[in-house]
């Protein structure tokens, strides 16, 4: 059925007298002329020509009802915001400093009176967030009986994470290079947060180079559980993980910023150290993400992270090694540099100490043997490729002028040298 289609040389839109003939039929109704006028008059709400569904209708309304609570939001509108409906969330995301904040309705199943929008919420952190960050969103809403839709509920979409502000009221703490978020945490906590990437971001510079944003967001949830929810993943995943960093790789400048998620839980457990080369190792996940892509295996994405948080800590192999220090004494030599596999959350907790260990003396090796400046070049020479075939070999020899199996071998022999 062709919706809104004229008459032709009518010049008359919003009629649809070809339709009607052809519709009458289908109704069971004996089409005749002088039956037009009641038959129009039957038709006008099923087919709604030249205009648009009810459906389109809520959906266009409920459309119009979001554009109104976000910018509410992004105008600090309290009053404004609670006429669009449950005013709860306003408290909780308030504080977050935001330069956008938008909706795009993308389904709508409407119940009476009641609908479950399916919607798009893109959002950009002011100063941080280069592009605009989008998740997926559910949002309940009721229609009052003047006919003006409000909502009831706001929820992540089906499979998609949290947002802070779900799980709280957020805090937010700034540094000096940092923007710490928080909630369930006192300010106090949050500015050691800030204390901590704030000690992190130049020292990244110094490794690896200014060519990044030179700042890094924090998100500091109340639990290993609320860790979890912002990743979408069970706790189960996350137990012993002390901080994790989200963000697309290879994305170039358009990539929305990365956050750094901590487990608060697992945080108490280090020492001022430990806590300071967890950041740091994180604020490098964020240094290098434009440089890093499938072509970049783990064993240098971490490897990197990890030789750039202790680089300026005096740690020695022994210290920072033990698990792998341990499998070289007992024979157990690695034949090979640590696979993906092996840096899986669910895995064997001592392979994966080994995995992250072996990763980081690589690098180190390549920094004490070619330089650091040839480390950060094999780095960025791995990550110019886009397919992980050929990638590090072809690094290897353009940068460091040797083969797969040579280092290898040379890294073993450097393990053998460090660890026994």
């Amino acid at each position: 059925m062709a919706e809104g289609r004229r008459a032709r040389g009518s010049g008359v839109p919003g009629r649809c007298p070809l339709l009607v003939p052809r519709l009458a039929p289908r109704l069971g109704l004996r089409f005749h002329a002088r039956l037009v006028p009641l038959v129009v008059l039957l038709l006008v709400g099923l087919v709604g020509c030249g205009g648009r569904t009810g459906t389109d209708s809520a959906r266009a309304d409920v459309q119009r009802v979001l554009d109104r609570r976000a910018a509410a939001l992004l105008g600090h509108d309290a009053s404004a915001y609670a006429a669009t409906g449950a005013a709860a969330g306003y408290a909780a995301v308030r504080a977050v400093p935001l330069a956008g904040w938008a909706y795009r309705v993308t389904a709508l199943q409407r119940s009476g009176d009641s609908a479950t929008a399916d919607a798009e919420l893109s959002y950009r952190v002011d100063g941080y967030d280069k592009a605009p960050v989008t998740v997926g969103r559910t949002l309940r809403l009721a229609r009052d009986g003047a006919g003006r839709w409000s909502v009831t509920s706001e929820k992540p979409a089906a499979k998609a994470g949290e947002q802070l502000w779900d799980q709280g009221v957020v805090r937010v703490v700034r540094g000096a290079h940092s923007l710490v978020l928080g909630v369930g945490q006192s300010d106090a906590r949050l500015r050691s947060f800030a204390e901590l990437a704030d000690g992190a971001v130049p020292a990244v510079s110094a490794a690896w180079g200014t060519d990044w944003a030179g700042h890094v967001v924090v998100l500091v949830p109340k639990s290993l559980e609320g860790m979890a929810g912002l990743l979408g993943s069970p706790a189960s995943a996350y137990r012993g993980i002390a901080a994790v960093t989200t963000g697309e790789t290879g994305g170039g400048a358009k990539t929305p910023a990365d956050r750094v998620v901590v487990n608060p839980d697992a945080y108490d457990l280090l020492g001022q150290v430990g806590r300071q080369v967890v950041l740091t190792h994180e604020t490098t996940h964020v240094a290098t993400r434009a440089h890093t892509n499938a072509a970049t295996p783990l064993w240098l994405s971490e490897g990197f992270a990890d030789w750039v948080g202790y680089r300026e800590t005096g740690r020695t192999p022994a210290e920072a090694a033990p698990e792998l220090q341990q499998a070289v004494r007992d024979g157990n030599m690695p034949e090979a540099l640590p696979a993906d596999g092996d840096f899986g959350f669910y895995g064997d907790a001592n392979r994966l100490a080994q995995a992250y260990e072996g990763g980081w003396l690589a690098c180190r090796m390549i920094a004490e043997r070619w330089g650091e400046v040839k480390l950060d070049a094999f780095y960025r020479a791995v990550g110019e490729h886009r397919a992980r075939a050929g990638a590090v070999e072809g690094a290897l020899r353009s940068v460091l002028g040797t083969s797969s199996e040579q280092f290898t071998a040379d890294w073993r022999a450097y393990l053998k040298a460090q660890l026994g």
